[in-house]
Formats: C-alpha cells, structure tokens, sequence
C-alpha cells in the first residue's frame, strides 16, 4: 500500500474518532474500564499466585516422635519421611534444639529455667513441594510407624488456593462479559459513523472500490479507540494497584502479605492491554460496517 494512500485511509480513521465525541468518549472509557476491572482481578490472581509459591518455599509439616523411642531411633524415621513424593526436604529436631528454638523467640529467657527438654519431643521439620497436597502427606505422615502427632496448617493452606481458584473462575466470566460489552460500545460508536457515511459508501462501491478501501477507516477508527482505551486503562491500573499496594503495606496485613512490585508485571501487562485494545478496536470495527458492504 502505497504511503499516500495509507495516510488518507488513517485520516479518515481518526476523523471518525473526533466527529463523533461524546459516543468515542464513552466507547473508549467503557474499553479502559473493562480492562481495569478485568486487570485488577488478572493482577489479583497473579498475587495470590505469588503468596501461595512463597508458602510453598516456607510450607513445613512439624511430625512429633513417638515419646517411647530413643534419639537414635527417632532418627531412623527420616528415611521413610523422605520417601514420600511430596517431600522437599527434612530436617530432624532434638529435644534440646526444640527448646533452644523457644527460647529465642523471648526476650527474657529466665522463664525456661525450671523447664528441661525431656518435657519436649523430638520432631521433624518436613517442607512440601506443593501445599495443594499438604492433607494427603499429613495424612501420609500420621501413618508412618513411630510419628505420634502431625502438625500441619491444612485451613490456612487451602483457604489460600480456594481464594485463588475462585479469583479464577470469576476473572474468566469477567473477561467474556467485558470483551462482549467492549465489542458492543465500539461497534454502535463505529455504526453511527457508517451510517451518517451510507451514501458515501454506496457511491464508493459503484466506481469500484473494493471492500477492503472502504472497511480500513472504521479498522482504523477501532483500532484507535481501542489504543486509546488500552492506554488509559494502563495508566489508570498502575496508579491504583501502586496506591492499593502501599495502603496493605503500610496497614498490619503487609506482614502477611506481599504485593508484586509493579515494575515487575508492567510490561506483560501493557502487551495484553494493547492486544486487547487492538483485537476489540479491529474486531469492532470490522463487525460494525459489515452490512453496508453489501450493496
């Protein structure tokens, strides 16, 4: 396509953006709102994720010893432990290490002096590779021969993927619904430009241009609309998941929980923002003119 010919047809395109305001306002502000909706809870999901890895990384199953047995008994245990599949590592705590390990977490340690470690057991220390699976290796560990208790964050561990599946489910509907409602906005603003062009078109395809001329001004308005709206939305999410952010940082649950810098997922993002804009834009504008391509 030749350089003129390419310049007229984008001319056209943006014309088509600016005669018509208010509707390419509200078409590209209904593009970045759905992007925004389905990004926050894309991003969401994305930190969940990233919660549930570092659970994975610190996620440890404590396996009480049976009293009965002896320090070098106890020790026999390990190489059952690491045979079951789900098992990372295993680390094997004494008595003695058990309450050396209390005692540092107080500042005042006078209160351990009348306690002697044979009130404790020995453990292990078992770190899993998928807390999905923390029930069936607790389950797995209570049925070695000589492991008198297990101690595991079941509820806590499957709280978390619960949360993440449902965040899931709920950002995929979401992507169907927006996509349709973004479809729609931007076909009807696109409709309204071809149909105040009708006789335009008509004259068109009667000395001959092909459907492809007549079809790229309202690709080209789409894919504008739908830049603009990616764009928008793009910048609108980075000021709002930054400020979302630093609000739970600064609150008591930022102990608990660590956001992805922004920096970190800015650019995958911006690529499907601008996908998205570009597949409603082209798509819609497509759809939009469609009919009148058949005279």
């Amino acid at each position: 396509m030749k350089l003129s010919r390419f310049g007229y047809l984008f001319r056209e395109g943006l014309r088509g953006v600016f005669s018509h305001g208010f509707r390419s306002f509200a078409s590209i502000t209904v593009i970045a709102a759905c992007l925004i909706i389905m990004g926050s809870f894309a991003l969401l999901g994305v930190n969940i994720d990233s919660i549930i890895k570092d659970m994975e990384q610190d996620s440890q199953i404590l396996a009480f010893v049976d009293e009965s047995l002896t320090q070098d008994d106890a020790r026999l245990l390990e190489g059952a432990i690491r045979t079951l599949s789900n098992v990372r590592e295993v680390r094997f705590i004494t008595r003695e290490e058990a309450l050396d390990n209390y005692k540092s977490q107080y500042e005042d340690t006078s209160i351990f002096n009348d306690i002697d470690a044979s009130v404790l057991r020995n453990r292990y220390v078992v770190y899993l590779n998928d807390i999905t699976l923390m029930e069936a290796t607790k389950e797995a560990l209570e049925n070695i021969p000589g492991v008198a208790d297990v101690n595991a964050e079941v509820e806590i561990a499957e709280g978390f993927i619960t949360v993440r599946n449902v965040v899931s489910v709920i950002t995929a509907i979401l992507i169907v619904v927006l996509l349709i409602i973004s479809l729609f906005m931007m076909s009807n603003t696109i409709k309204l430009a071809t149909f105040t062009r009708r006789e335009e078109i008509a004259i068109m395809k009667m000395v001959g241009a092909n459907n492809g001329f007549i079809r790229l001004p309202f690709v080209i308005e789409g894919l504008i609309m739908g830049l603009l709206g990616a764009g928008i939305g793009f910048l609108l999410e980075w000021v709002v998941y930054n400020f979302i952010a630093e609000r739970i940082t600064e609150s008591m649950a930022g102990n608990l929980f660590r956001f992805i810098p922004f920096a970190q997922i800015m650019t995958p993002l911006l690529i499907v923002y601008l996908a998205v804009g570009v597949l409603v834009g082209a798509f819609g504008g497509g759809m939009a003119i469609r009919n009148y391509l058949k005279v």
